[in-house]
């Protein structure tokens, strides 16, 4: 007589990794601020102010560009990160170095960006 064997308990699932919230504006705010320090913040706010309101959704109906820091081409800001699309820190990541290879600081775009109308950097 053949002895019964005991059937293998189904394993437990694995647990699931605990969500990452996602990034704020407020976070990308904070983000920037300890990137560049407050001189230059003033200058980097007040421009994305008027890009984008710091929307990281915002899109140029006429050219394209989008995101806070209102990219052209957008997908340039995969060079940062894969989540370009909906990450402001990722956009912010990219605006930030797009700023300081192209003017050096934000106050230099920002008074790039009053010297032209239409206003663009």
């Amino acid at each position: 007589m053949a002895t019964p064997t005991a059937s293998a308990a189904p394993a437990a699932p694995a647990p699931s990794p605990t969500p990452v919230p996602a990034a704020t504006v407020d976070d990308a705010r904070s983000f920037a601020l300890t990137q560049i320090g407050a001189a230059q913040f003033s200058c980097l706010d007040a421009l994305w102010q008027h890009e984008s309101d710091w929307d990281p959704s915002a899109e140029n109906p006429t050219s394209g560009a989008y995101g806070i820091a209102q990219a052209l081409p957008a997908t340039r800001m995969a060079s940062i990160g894969e989540d370009w699309m909906s990450n402001p820190i990722t956009q912010v990541s990219w605006g930030l170095e797009y700023i300081a290879g192209r003017y050096g600081t934000a106050c230099n775009a920002w008074s790039f960006w009053r010297a032209r109308y239409p206003h663009w950097y």
